[in-house]
C-alpha cells in the first residue's frame, strides 16, 4: 500500500456554477458518477481542508482537493540501469512496464519515484518521456544547466517541426514492430497530432487535422510474413507520436491496445475488469534504443545506446 495522495483542481470560469459532482463526474469520467458521489459522500472532497457535499456550487477560482486513501498499486518493474552518468546528465534503460510520472493508479511504481529513493539528496530530473510501454534510453538532467540546455534543445526541436533543416541537435532513435507492409524502405510521416474527444477520458492524444506538427523519419530494416521491423528518429515530441504517426500510415503497432488505423483510438472494448484502454497501458513493441547529443556543458557529442530486446533486433545480427 502507498501512502495515498491529494490531486487538485482549480475551477475555471466556464465549470462555474456546476456542482461538485458534476465537475468530478465530467472532469474525469473514467469513473463513474456513482464512484464519484460515493467519494464525495465519504468527505474525500474536500475545500480548504472541509468536506464538500455532491451538489455545493462552484466558483471561478475555487481550489478542490481529491484526498485519495492508500491504495494497493498495479505491479511494475522498478529496477533500472544507468547508461552514462556524470555531474551533468544521467542516462538510463527504462524498462517496459514502469511509468516515468504518477498516473493511471501508480504513485510509487513510478520511475520518478525510484529515483528519489536511489538519490535522496539531488535525484535526476526526466527531461523527455517515455510511454509506460516503451523501454529504452530516457535522459535526465542532473545539474540546472543541464536540465535547462536539454529542455531548451527538445522545444526547440520540436518548434522547428516544419523544416526538416533546422538544427536537430537531440536525435532519438526507436525500434518498433508492426504487421506486414508496404512502406517503402525510407519514409517519412508528418501528421499533425492533437487531443481528440474520448467518452471515457474525456481526450486523447490521437492524428487530427488541426492539431500540432509532428516528423518522424523511418526505415525498414526487416520484413517478415506477418511483421515489420521498423527504426523511427523522431524530429518532434508528441505524446504517443511514433505510435500515432505508424497507426494514421495504416500499421498500427502490433499489440497496441489504443490505437488502430488512421491512428486514432479503437472502439471502445470494455475488457474483463469493466476499464477501458488508455495510453499507458502496454502491449505494444517499442524502444528507444539510440541518442546522440551534444553534452550540455562541454558540447562535445554523446552518444548512448540500449540494445533492443530480442523481438526487436533484425535476425541477421
Amino acid at each position: 500500500m502507498n501512502q495515498g495522495w491529494v490531486y487538485t483542481d482549480r475551477i475555471t470560469s466556464a465549470e462555474a456554477g456546476l456542482t461538485v459532482l458534476d465537475f468530478y463526474s465530467s472532469r474525469y469520467r473514467q469513473f463513474s458518477r456513482a464512484i464519484w458521489r460515493d467519494r464525495i459522500l465519504s468527505g474525500q472532497i474536500r475545500q480548504n481542508g472541509i468536506a464538500l457535499a455532491d451538489d455545493d456550487r462552484l466558483s471561478a477560482g475555487d481550489r478542490l482537493d481529491y484526498h485519495r486513501p492508500p491504495w494497493e498499486e498495479p505491479e511494475a518493474p522498478l529496477e533500472f540501469e544507468v547508461l552514462y552518468e556524470d555531474k551533468d546528465l544521467m542516462a538510463i534503460a527504462k524498462p517496459s512496464g514502469l511509468p516515468v510520472l504518477p498516473g493511471g493508479g501508480f504513485l510509487t511504481h513510478t520511475l520518478l519515484h525510484q529515483l528519489r529513493l536511489r538519490y535522496p539528496e539531488n535525484p535526476p530530473i526526466p527531461v523527455h518521456r517515455l510511454g509506460r510501454g516503451t523501454s529504452g534510453v530516457m535522459l535526465l538532467g542532473r545539474s540546472p544547466l543541464a536540465r535547462a540546455v536539454l529542455s531548451r534543445q527538445l522545444r526547440d526541436s520540436t518548434a522547428a517541426a516544419h523544416d526538416p533543416q533546422a538544427p536537430h541537435p537531440i536525435r532519438k532513435t526507436y525500434r518498433a514492430l508492426i504487421g506486414a507492409s508496404d512502406l517503402p524502405d525510407a519514409f517519412t510521416l508528418t501528421t499533425p497530432i492533437g487531443k481528440v474527444d474520448h467518452p471515457a477520458l474525456g481526450y486523447v492524444y490521437a492524428a487530427s487535422p488541426t492539431g500540432l506538427p509532428s516528423y518522424s523519419e523511418g526505415l525498414i530494416i526487416q520484413r517478415n510474413i506477418d511483421s515489420t521491423l521498423v527504426e523511427v528518429t523522431i524530429r518532434t515530441g508528441r505524446p504517443h507520436q511514433i505510435r500515432i504517426h505508424l497507426a494514421a500510415a495504416g500499421f498500427p503497432l502490433i499489440g497496441d491496445p489504443l490505437y488502430g488505423v488512421g491512428g486514432l483510438p479503437l472502439p471502445i472494448k470494455p475488457s474483463e475488469t469493466g476499464r477501458v484502454p488508455v495510453p499507458g497501458d502496454v502491449g505494444y513493441h517499442l524502444h528507444a534504443y539510440h541518442l546522440t547529443l551534444p553534452h550540455p556543458r562541454t558540447q562535445e557529442p554523446l552518444e548512448i545506446l540500449c540494445p533492443a530486446p530480442t523481438l526487436l533486433q533484425s535476425s541477421s545480427r
